[in-house]
């Protein structure tokens, strides 16, 4: 027989259930390049969201470092925060810093280099995200093309 200690081990209850928007933000994030960062409002903006929610979702990543949260900064450039602390000066924040420039990030004092960041655009196409497009005076929403959206343009023709 085995021991009630023993069963509550098995039991997987206590692994964490991220929210629905949590697993989008995570898939996300897994998207942010080697090397590159980007912004919790770029973020937020890709999934249409707010930057408050990506950078409360980031500080309950349990899956890092394969979701990479530390590769979601500021959008001043500063680092913001890792591991529930704020302030280029802390410990996990130094942390995050070395992880990054260990990745490839350039940084121009305590900032990240821009060379460095996925801009709103690039991340949203990364998500898959569809984006605002203003021509002549007319804002309209640009799906991004997948392999579904060619087959069906083409099969109209």
């Amino acid at each position: 027989m085995v021991s009630r200690k023993r069963n509550a081990a098995l039991d997987k209850s206590d692994e964490p259930h991220p929210t629905a928007f949590q697993e989008r933000l995570y898939a996300a994030c897994k998207k942010i390049p080697k090397g590159k960062v980007t912004t919790y409002g770029a973020l937020a903006k890709a999934l249409s969201s707010s930057a408050r929610a990506v950078g409360q979702g980031m500080r309950r990543n349990p899956f890092a470092p394969i979701v990479p949260c530390h590769r979601v900064i500021a959008s001043d450039l500063e680092l913001g925060g890792f591991s529930g602390e704020w302030g280029n000066e802390t410990k996990q924040v130094c942390r995050k810093r070395s992880m990054l420039q260990a990745e490839g990030v350039k940084f121009d004092g305590t900032k990240v280099a821009r060379t460095s960041v996925v801009e709103v655009d690039e991340m949203a196409a990364l998500v898959g995200a569809p984006t605002l497009v203003v021509a002549k005076g007319n804002a309209k929403l640009k799906q991004p093309r997948t392999a579904c959206t060619a087959v069906a343009r083409h099969s109209r023709k």
